[in-house]
């Protein structure tokens, strides 16, 4: 005999919350899909775990506020800063962790008249980027109240600097996708590929052009020159400069420069420039 089961009203509100939060769970946590959009917007790069170097090298962005705090890589934690609202602020979460650190190994006059602050402030040494100015992006995580997004920068006086930002969600409902990535695009955007804007150059060098001659009188017909032998294909070698290198396989698709070191990318091919001259071939 068949059994009957009769659900109570407080057995279907159960039911509504566990299929409701079925279908959350099916369209996305906005959190994470803005994490998402985000990661698949800049290609992260991957610095050394004492951030000394970069291991692979991502997007380069660009800075469009001022006042982003770094730390240098001979610190144990990165300089934290929060941008909310438009407005990009430095912060002592992470300098006062340092600071007791150093505190703690006797590093720091803590009780010698100087304030928590004044010993944060003086936690590691420092740098501020201002717009313009050009860094990676070594991470982005996802945090209960927002993003947060690691960067890291090539050498400054052979100093590398590293810091995080944190893009606060607002209160209430967490913000859509577009609307969060405009938000992080008021502050860092990818830098554009360097074939960007060689339209505008070609376009100057025409308007500059002096005007064409008059044709030449045609000339008899001269015997057309015997077929070229078959060129050999381009080689590299280590040692060359970059001229013979763009000589033979003409301008790379991308160029970065990390210190010493330059790095020109081709479709199949990426040369690493050690002073000017090849160092390695991949």
């Amino acid at each position: 005999m068949a059994q009957v089961f009769k659900l109570g009203a407080c057995g279907f509100a159960v039911l509504v919350a566990v299929f409701s939060v079925e279908a959350a769970a099916q369209v996305g946590d906005p959190g994470t899909l803005i994490q998402e959009k985000l990661v698949s917007q800049i290609k992260l790069t991957k610095a050394a775990a004492d951030h000394s170097d970069v291991v692979t090298a991502g997007d380069i962005v660009v800075l469009h506020k001022d006042g982003l705090m770094m730390c240098s890589s001979a610190s144990s934690y990165a300089f934290s800063n929060t941008y909310s609202n438009g407005v990009l602020t430095a912060n002592l979460n992470n300098r006062a962790k340092d600071a007791a650190k150093s505190f703690l190994k006797g590093h720091l006059p803590f009780g010698g008249g100087g304030s928590a602050t004044d010993a944060a402030n003086n936690g590691c040494t420092q740098r501020k980027f201002v717009s313009g100015e050009k860094f990676w992006i070594t991470g982005i995580t996802l945090q209960k109240d927002g993003i947060l997004v690691n960067t890291f920068s090539d050498p400054y006086n052979d100093v590398r600097y590293y810091g995080e930002i944190k893009f606060s969600f607002p209160k209430g409902p967490v913000p859509s996708v577009d609307a969060f990535s405009k938000t992080v695009a008021e502050l860092i955007t990818v830098e554009p590929g360097d074939d960007k804007g060689k339209g505008n150059q070609n376009d100057q060098a025409s308007q500059q052009a002096p005007p064409a001659s008059p044709a030449p009188a045609p000339m008899q017909d001269i015997a057309p020159p015997p077929p070229p032998a078959d060129a050999p294909p381009p080689t590299i070698a280590i040692g060359q400069t970059k001229d013979q290198v763009a000589a033979a396989f003409g301008q790379p698709v991308r160029v970065a420069k990390l210190g010493p070191k330059e790095i020109y990318y081709y479709k199949d091919m990426k040369v690493t420039f050690s002073n000017g001259k090849v160092s390695n071939v991949e």
